[in-house]
Formats: structure tokens, C-alpha cells, sequence
């Protein structure tokens, strides 16, 4: 930072900026030294990875900490306390409130962390909940320091323009029928700052929007937490690709660069004006387009465009539902609704066609419990009903932007003979 005077010593593990004192102890462990006394140490983990629990356990047993910061925020500690959480879930009620792409986002997140573990032999996050058990044991109190993960889903998708939207859908669907493995020694590489950060440096190439959220408002929401916590001596358990940022922030903390208020990231933005006119701009030119038809060409000329674009719109939705497996009677509601969910913004198809898979094949409680496992499998999506409903609004819902990305240029080229 231009305002910042860095002083580097003989060792290098060592440097002042701003009098805060960053000790680099080891790839993965910080102590960060305040003009006032006060110290943090900074533990990045795999989030995936047994060492990274043994670390944590010996880290807190060294410093023996005033308090202690968990990357986590509180809807996400309570689900992995309790897997059995997932039990009291309405699908139904989440779809209406129409956050079943959050949801999604959220099973294939779990499920590639879970993937993970399952070959590390340590389950996803589980130095944070050992952190937490160890932190009871001792008497130590700890706060979850991370923003919640709605939010941050939300900002996410808000702050992505169409083409980034698409990269998500994308990356989600990867996720989702994924098999990747990952060794042993490729798994330890992740705990490696460096190794981490260039990763991150990719995905801010691919979605800089994306990455904002992410990466750099989530840096500034755990450091701002982190350096606010009780305690002359704080011990944060993070990832290992936060190290970096989270050092950054609380430098222009400590220099008064940076607010440490957190209202402006910590809300969800209203959708742009601009959004909500993109979203009725396509309807509108359809109608519009059908419309030219009938009075410029004539009846004929108009009834054929109008069956051209009933018959790809319909056409899609069901290859959508028919490759998801969907009920075959929730095939031909999907079809019949398609015409006017593509009219109607607000509707949508996805939502549709999971309200009534949910419906005809009601998720029972053996769903629910297996969810999890579930989701590491291709056929598991299948098989699990609550899988199935989610699979089923995601593949219907994709396939219906594709049917009207096509059927568009083929009426204007029927309006142009």
C-alpha cells in the first residue's frame, strides 16, 4: 500500500507496516502483533484436510487464547452441528420463496467439500467444530465471525451480469455431477497460501463480480470481525486463501484506512431497476414479435410463428424435465406451463415443474437424512426425492432459456422471408 511503510528485516518472516507486526510463524500460521499489545494468530486450514485439525487442536493448546474466531456464520455452524437440521426443511416453501438456486448452490458446495474429506479421511470443516468443542472444554469463548452465506449467495448473484450468471449455473452443474478426486499431497497443497491465492487470482479472472463477494468483501467481514473480538491474545481459524486478504484489511484497519463498519457488505442490494426491465424486455419483444406477425403477414403467416414458438418453448421444457427424470405427468405440466412462464418473469418454470415433482413424489424422512450422501452421487441425485425436486427445477429451468435463446432469432428470420 502506497501509505504504508514497509520495513523488512534480515529475517523475513518478519515485517512492521503501520505498527502492526506480522510474524509469519509458518505457510499456514500468522501472529499478528498490534501498537497496543494486543496479538492475533491466524491459523489457515484446508477446510477438508486431518492435519488441519491437528494444527488447530495444537495451535490452541500453545496460545492458549483469550478468545477464539470461527470461520463460520451461524446458519452454517448449526447445520454442521446437526446434519439431521436438513430434516426440518420445507422444499416446497423454498422454492415458493424462490431460493431454490441458493439452495443448490449450497448442496453442490457441500457436497464437493464432503467429496473431499471423504478422501482426506476428515469431514468438511471439521477443525472449526474441534476448534469450537476444544473452546467449550477450556472455558475459552469464541464467536462466528464469517457473513451469512445467504447473503453472501445473494450479493453474489446480484452483482452478476447475465454472462456470469451463466458461469455460475455452469459451475454448479459441474459440482453437481462431478467425480472429481483429489490426492493426498494435492489436498495438503491447498493449505499453502500461495498455492490457495492463485487460485483465487483465477477465479477473479473468470468472475472479478463474483470474486468481490467471495474473496474481498468476505477478507474485509472476517478481518473487520476478527479485529474487533475480545481479548488480548485472539486465535482465528480460517481458510488458508483468506491469509492474505485478511492481513491486508486489518493493516488499514489499524491505520484507519479502512471502516470498520460493515453495514454497507453486510446487506443484500435491491434489484436494479435496470434488472427488472431486462426481465419483462424479453416477453415483451416475443409478444411483440408475434404480434407484427399477425398484423403485417397475415393469419396464417401469424398462426405459424405462434406455433414455431410454442412448440420449441414446450419442446425444450420437456427435454429439460424428460432428461431429469421428472413424473411423466409433471412432463406435460411443465409443458403446458412453459408458454406462459416464459411470459411471466415472476413465475418462472423451475419453480413450476419442483412444486409439482414435490408434490407427485412427496420427499419422505429416509430423503432427508440421506441427503448428504446423496449428493455425492450422480445417481443420487435421481434417487433422493429432495435431490430429484432441486435437479428437476435446475435442468427444466435451464432448458427453457435455452428453448427461448433459440426460438428468438428463428422468428425474426421468419419476419425478415
Amino acid at each position: 500500500m502506497a501509505t504504508c511503510q514497509i520495513l523488512l528485516f534480515l529475517d523475513d518472516s518478519l515485517s512492521i507496516v503501520d505498527n502492526m507486526t506480522d510474524e509469519k510463524i509458518s505457510d499456514t500460521l500468522h501472529r499478528l502483533t498490534f501498537q497496543d499489545g494486543r496479538q492475533i494468530i491466524l491459523v489457515g486450514t484446508a477446510h477438508v484436510s486431518k492435519e488441519s485439525v491437528d494444527e488447530v487442536a495444537l495451535s490452541i493448546d500453545n496460545e492458549q487464547p483469550d478468545h477464539i474466531c470461527l470461520e463460520l456464520d451461524d446458519g452454517r455452524f448449526k447445520n454442521k452441528e446437526d446434519e439431521g437440521s436438513w430434516s426440518n426443511m420445507d422444499i416446497k416453501k423454498v422454492l415458493k420463496e424462490k431460493k431454490g438456486f441458493l439452495l443448490l448452490t449450497n448442496m453442490a458446495l457441500a457436497s464437493f467439500q464432503k467429496r473431499m474429506g471423504n478422501q482426506s479421511g476428515s469431514a468438511p470443516g471439521e477443525e472449526i467444530l474441534s476448534a469450537a468443542r476444544l473452546a467449550k472444554e477450556k472455558g475459552i469463548p469464541y464467536s462466528l465471525c464469517d457473513r451469512e452465506i445467504q447473503i453472501t449467495f445473494k450479493r453474489a448473484w446480484r452483482k452478476s451480469n447475465l454472462w456470469n450468471k451463466s458461469k455460475l449455473i455452469a459451475t454448479i452443474i459441474s459440482a453437481v455431477f462431478s467425480n472429481e478426486k483429489i490426492s493426498a499431497e494435492e489436498l495438503e497443497e491447498l493449505k499453502k497460501s500461495d498455492v490457495m491465492q492463485g487460485m483465487l487470482d483465477e477465479m477473479a479472472k473468470e468472475l472479478p463480480a463474483v470474486k468481490t463477494v467471495l474473496i474481498d468483501e468476505r477478507d474485509q467481514y472476517l478481518a473487520t470481525s476478527i479485529y474487533q473480538a475480545p481479548g488480548n491474545k485472539v486465535l482465528a481459524v480460517i481458510g488458508a486463501g483468506h491469509q492474505n486478504g485478511i492481513i491486508s484489511c486489518m493493516q488499514r484497519l489499524e491505520s484507519k484506512e479502512l471502516s470498520p463498519d460493515l453495514s454497507e457488505i453486510s446487506e443484500v442490494p435491491p434489484a436494479g431497476k435496470s434488472g427488472k426491465i431486462l426481465s419483462w424486455a424479453f416477453p415483451t419483444l416475443i409478444v411483440g414479435i408475434l404480434l407484427y406477425g399477425f398484423f403485417h403477414f397475415g393469419q396464417a403467416q401469424g398462426i405459424k410463428m405462434f406455433v414455431y414458438w410454442l412448440a420449441i418453448n414446450m419442446s425444450f421444457t420437456a427435454i429439460g424435465a424428460i432428461i431429469s427424470l421428472a413424473h411423466p405427468l409433471n412432463i406435460i405440466i411443465s409443458m403446458l406451463s412453459a408458454p406462459l412462464a416464459s411470459l411471466h418473469p415472476a413465475i418462472g418454470i423451475g419453480m413450476v415443474s419442483g412444486l409439482v415433482e414435490a408434490s407427485l413424489r412427496k420427499p419422505k424422512v429416509r430423503d432427508f437424512e440421506n441427503l448428504s450422501d446423496d449428493a455425492l452421487k450422480f445417481k443420487g441425485w435421481y434417487k433422493n426425492r429432495v435431490l430429484h425436486v432441486l435437479l428437476v427445477f435446475l435442468l427444466t429451468s435451464v432448458f427453457a432459456v435455452i428453448g427461448n435463446v433459440v426460438v428468438f432469432p428463428l422468428l425474426l428470420t421468419m419476419l425478415a422471408r
